[in-house]
């Protein structure tokens, strides 16, 4: 696993009226601080890749759907730079995500359902200082191949 990522496995607590499911607790030992929460919706066959902040770490929670989730190590000096790691995370695999600050991120939803990702970070978002740099999808560096491979 890539230094400094982390799964943090979800337990759900089911009764006659729903499910409850705590993500992310203040005293969790890789908790760094609450800067905002944000949830999106991603539509099925859509690939949403590559992202990596300088200043933030991110704890991510598929809530809905299923996603294919791909981080690559950008660290210079890390133990695990270069490394790639890959996650398959949702309804049947809920856990919550920890990437940190460096490592670039991004995932591609599986099946026919929207994927319903919630996820907090350690800093706020500010428009006129975005801590997200952008590297394509398809970046040769990364090399990673979205296909679904037939087994």
């Amino acid at each position: 696993m890539i230094n400094g990522v982390y799964l943090k496995p979800l337990r759900i607590h089911p009764d006659d009226r729903g499910w409850l499911v705590e993500t992310l607790r203040a005293d969790d030992p890789f908790f760094g601080g609450f800067g905002q929460s944000v949830v999106t919706l991603t539509y099925p066959g859509v690939i949403k890749a590559f992202h990596y902040h300088q200043e933030q770490d991110d704890y991510w929670v598929v809530l809905r759907g299923m996603a294919q989730v791909v981080l690559y190590d950008l660290r210079e000096g890390s133990l695990t730079q270069g490394e790639t790691n890959v996650f398959y995370l949702g309804e049947q695999n809920m856990q919550l995500l920890i990437v940190p600050r460096g490592v670039a991120h991004g995932y591609r939803v599986l099946g026919t359902e929207p994927v319903l990702l919630l996820y907090h970070v350690t800093r706020p978002y500010h428009p006129d200082h975005p801590d997200e740099f952008r590297i394509p999808f398809d970046d040769p560096r990364i090399g990673f191949d979205w296909t679904t491979k037939n087994r």
